[in-house]
């Protein structure tokens, strides 16, 4: 079943990449990621569109892009996503997949929006338990790093942090290990996943609009071959 993944630049997807790998029947043709055209930018994770190809050229897979307008309204959401469902279609993918783990109000909302496009849903980590996935990830080689994070809940100090065990001690009581209810996100930088580690360089902190960003960049050069939307 020809497949592509949803592509936010975090651990999460990542990690979903590396079990749809190991899955009989799926083949992973491509990620996908939705951009904010006003900066050019992963929308909530913060993530720089060249890092973006950078994941997808260490990942050897053509990332398809959707850029939304900043700000975007939900009818300019969906004419623009079913506008690349359609071009997935005509590409000949069967289904769609997504990192998300257990919130069951956003699977029902993304099985409802692919359901009159004919594509299937696949969700390779859906009700794993959050606090052995997190040590799985980081056993198995993932590295990340937090990118944004909600200071209502999360200390300051932990942006631009590494996802690694020192991070999950220093996670306050009742956050996610996984940070599924938007306590904090990433951006996946080396692990099974990928061929080849992606190094980032990591630049300054703000605050914006409620949450804390700290921004990661590269200079190195990818070759991803990209498809717009």
């Amino acid at each position: 079943m020809r497949t592509i993944l949803s592509w936010s630049s975090g651990k999460d997807c990542a990690w979903a990449l590396h079990v749809l790998r190991q899955t009989q029947g799926i083949e992973v043709v491509g990620l996908l990621s939705t951009l904010n055209s006003g900066f050019n930018r992963v929308a909530m994770h913060g993530t720089r569109h060249d890092l973006l190809l950078a994941q997808a050229d260490a990942a050897a897979l053509p990332l398809r892009t959707v850029p939304l307008p900043w700000p975007c309204s939900n009818d300019d959401y969906q004419r623009l996503m079913a506008a690349e469902v359609d071009s997935m279609k005509r590409d000949g993918v069967e289904a769609v997949a997504f990192g998300d783990l257990f919130l069951d109000d956003v699977r029902a909302y993304r099985e409802q929006q692919m359901q009159s496009s004919g594509l299937k849903t696949v969700f390779p980590l859906w009700k794993s338990d959050t606090g052995k996935l997190a040590a799985e990830m980081i056993t198995g080689g993932l590295e990340a790093r937090v990118v944004c994070l909600d200071p209502r809940v999360m200390p300051r100090a932990l942006a631009g942090a590494a996802f690694d065990p020192a991070f999950l001690d220093a996670l306050p009581a009742g956050i996610d290990p996984c940070g599924e209810n938007g306590e904090f996100h990433t951006f996946a930088c080396a692990g099974p996943m990928f061929m080849r580690r992606i190094p980032v360089l990591r630049g300054e902190t703000v605050e914006r609009d409620g949450f804390v960003f700290t921004d990661f960049n590269t200079g190195a050069t990818s070759q991803a071959k990209e498809s717009a939307a």
